[in-house]
């Protein structure tokens, strides 16, 4: 009787292959997956968002209900496709390997990075014509102003730190969908590595590329500022900077947090791999 999943050195090799076509994908396709990648990825956070927001002080209970809601988006993305900037500093492995280049990586990385911005911008327009901040009699929108707020005023270190565990949870996520061989396996695989990213409240550089710029929009409505309650100084990192600011070491944090553990895991099973191949 087969196994229904893939062991690692079997994992190691489809990562790798994976990486070799992405990196050889058309620059336009790039963009318009990282558009439906960062589209998806700000949904799972716009539902993380109306399902938590009303649950009080408790801060543990408020990540463990936007943890198992936000998984949805890397569950889209598995199942319909799209290209996420995370997921994609795997491709190191494919560089360790000698497949790719490190000038053929960042060809990806650059348009996909964009794409995703593009797509958790438009969700950010989308929600905001919606209404959906009016929930709770703004409730939300207050909600949305804090998390952006907390998030913009992180110090350098602590962001870079936050987004190193953030992506090894997201792409170890991402090699158990490599690793499942089923639709089920491959969402269960995905789900409790992203809920525990949620849970602990590490930074995503893609997922913030949501919450910031919904936080920047929803202070421009007087009543959801009210209802916030910030201090002037929180509120003053609410703008354009304080998105750069906070994406500038969480990203950096989620390339190193990823590409270690592709690293670790190539090292650790290449030469089975390699003799499986042989």
């Amino acid at each position: 009787m087969s196994n229904n999943f893939n062991n690692q050195a079997e994992t190691l090799e489809l990562v790798i292959g994976a990486g070799i076509a992405k990196a050889k994908l058309p620059l336009v396709r790039l963009l318009l997956l990282g558009v439906l990648a960062g589209a998806f990825i700000a949904f799972g956070a716009a539902a993380s968002s109306v399902a938590s927001h009303a649950l009080g002080d408790n801060v543990g209970l408020q990540r463990f209900i936007a943890g198992v809601v936000f998984p949805v988006g890397l569950m889209l993305i598995v199942v319909v496709g799209g290209e996420l900037f995370t997921g994609n500093c795997l491709m190191v492995e494919a560089l360790a390997d000698g497949k790719i280049t490190v000038l053929g990586w960042i060809r990806n990385l650059v348009p996909v990075y964009i794409g995703n911005l593009i797509g958790s911008l438009l969700i950010v327009g989308l929600v905001a014509l919606s209404a959906q901040l009016n929930y709770s009699d703004g409730g939300l929108g207050a909600a949305t102003i804090k998390i952006a707020a907390t998030k913009a005023s992180l110090p350098f270190w602590t962001a870079f730190g936050s987004a190193i565990l953030c992506n090894i949870l997201v792409c170890g996520a991402v090699l158990g969908a490599f690793a499942a061989r089923d639709i089920v396996g491959k969402l269960l695989a995905v789900f409790f590595p992203i809920m525990a990213f949620i849970t602990c409240g590490f930074e995503h550089c893609v997922a913030n590329m949501y919450f910031i710029p919904a936080g920047i929009l929803a202070s421009a409505n007087p009543a959801y500022v009210e209802k916030a309650g910030l201090a002037a100084d929180k509120l003053a990192n609410l703008d354009i900077m304080g998105l750069i600011g906070n994406l500038i070491p969480v990203t950096l944090g989620n390339i190193v947090g990823g590409a270690a553990l592709g690293l670790l895991l190539y090292y650790a099973f290449r030469n089975k791999a390699a003799s499986k191949k042989a």
